[in-house]
């Protein structure tokens, strides 16, 4: 199997250094490409077809980066994108997960979350900022840009699994543990642990706070339970 070979954009050498160590902790037979501006990542990727991945800075001397993925999906449209910014300005970060990107990096966040972050990336997932997740976002505002009705993250990019999905959806209509053990045929002990991994997963401090995070996401939920069903007619 080749090595992953990985395109780091960023004007300040430091932060590539940084980045670079912290690839080849993950990883150590990644091949990692540096570039400093817009111009010269495009003619890496030109001249390179083996990039699978790039971590590409917000801003750049010479451009967006924002306005640079769109150029580059045209150009190689099966690569991943992964931001990062020193900026973790919400409307930046929504804009980057709806133009498809792989996640968005935080270069304030420490190594640790910087190194779970990248794993689950390369493994497949999506990472998405806290800030998405913050109850304190402006009222009002979408969580989405481009497409309103089009979730930015789906519920298995945060980890859930179908079991907690079922939960999550009857759990948004209000029922108890007691309600959703009768709706889904489970013993009350695994209801409370696929709610604790739905706490977890949306970095919610109990039952109300999961409940109004996850209908920021404007979820349809409908496919995996009745979400229309009366609550309390269920416990009848």
């Amino acid at each position: 199997m080749r090595p992953h070979s990985i395109l780091l954009v960023d004007d300040h050498y430091l932060i590539r250094e940084a980045l670079r160590g912290v690839l080849w902790e993950l990883e150590d037979e990644f091949i990692v490409v540096e570039s400093s501006n817009c111009r010269q990542m495009m003619k890496i990727i030109e001249e390179n077809a083996d990039i699978e991945t790039v971590l590409l800075d917000v801003k750049l001397p010479d451009g967006c980066g924002l306005d640079a993925m769109i150029e580059l999906r045209k150009r190689r449209p099966n690569i991943s994108v992964i931001f990062m910014s020193a900026v973790e300005d919400r409307d930046t970060i929504v804009s980057a997960l709806n133009l498809g990107a792989r996640g968005f990096l935080p270069k304030s966040a420490d190594r640790e979350v910087l190194l779970k972050a990248l794993q689950l990336m390369f493994s497949g997932g999506r990472y998405v900022p806290d800030v998405i997740l913050s109850p304190e976002a402006p009222p009002g505002r979408s969580i989405t840009v481009e497409e309103p009705n089009r979730p930015v993250v789906s519920p298995y990019d945060l980890g859930l699994t179908d079991a907690q999905i079922k939960v999550l959806a009857l759990l948004m209509q209000g029922q108890s543990n007691k309600n959703i053990c009768r709706s889904l045929d489970l013993k009350e002990p695994t209801v409370k642990n696929h709610v604790t991994g739905i706490l977890r997963a949306l970095k919610a401090g109990n039952r109300t706070d999961a409940a109004v995070k996850a209908n920021k996401f404007n979820w349809d939920l409908s496919e995996f339970v009745d979400t229309t069903k009366d609550p309390i007619s269920s416990a009848r």
